[in-house]
């Protein structure tokens, strides 16, 4: 699991600590170098370790993704920029080449743009496949409009473009489904124009699960439908 390390995440109760192998690149966003830092801790009682994104210039601030009168921090943009350069270059640090790469929450929108686009010719990914879910919790306003031009810094423009002229929810969403594999519905209801959208696509969908047996249903979708394997 990869995230951002907002600041509201209190490091000391949750043993965050840095992995000084990982860090110390920069990662170029709009012409300007920013420094990568990456910290890790491990979820209570399972064998599973969380690796966060940080940088002090986008993930200090203590709220998330807005200021206190509830307008959307400018640069979240390119915070998002940053969080998708950021875990792709750790995963290829890490050497843990990907079957599938599953995308959450609005935060990681750009993550399918930079592995389909920036990383092409790039074979650690070539066999990955892309896996978004999408859930009904929209953010209100947009986001920076200058997204696309940063995009197309990294080479990124195209079909895609005409998605972020107004970089809103459903715009970021439609921008991580135009890449995607398979697609799966992480509440029962989904704004209509993304659902719309996704049945354009004609990919495999896995509908709303309920939390029991949801890890046999994420088993089988994986498995049958982006893996082609029979359970």
């Amino acid at each position: 699991i990869f995230m951002p390390r907002f600041g509201s995440i209190n490091e000391r109760r949750h043993q965050l600590h840095e992995v000084i192998r990982l860090s110390g690149m920069n990662l170029i966003i709009n012409d300007m170098d920013q420094p990568l830092i990456i910290k890790v801790a491990s979820v209570p009682n399972e064998r599973l370790q969380v690796y966060f994104i940080d940088n002090e210039e986008y993930f200090k601030r203590k709220s998330v993704y807005s200021d206190k009168e509830g307008t959307l921090y400018k640069d979240n943009d390119e915070r998002a920029i940053f969080f998708a350069k950021g875990v792709l270059e750790t995963v290829k640090k890490l050497n843990w080449k990907p079957d599938v790469v599953h995308v959450m929450g609005w935060m990681s929108g750009m993550v399918p743009a930079y592995l389909k686009e920036y990383y092409a010719d790039d074979s650690f990914f070539n066999e990955a496949k892309v896996v978004v879910s999408l859930f009904d919790n929209a953010f209100e306003g947009e986001l920076n409009p200058e997204i696309k031009n940063k995009l197309a810094f990294d080479g990124i423009n195209g079909e895609v473009s005409k998605y972020l002229e107004n970089p809103d929810f459903s715009g970021i969403t439609k921008s991580a489904l135009k890449y995607a594999d398979a697609a799966v519905k992480g509440e029962e209801i989904i704004p209509g124009n993304i659902n719309e959208f996704l049945v354009s696509k004609e990919i495999p969908v896995m509908e709303y699960c309920p939390v029991e047996g949801i890890s046999e249903a994420y088993n089988l979708f994986y498995a049958e439908e982006l893996m082609n394997e029979n359970l």
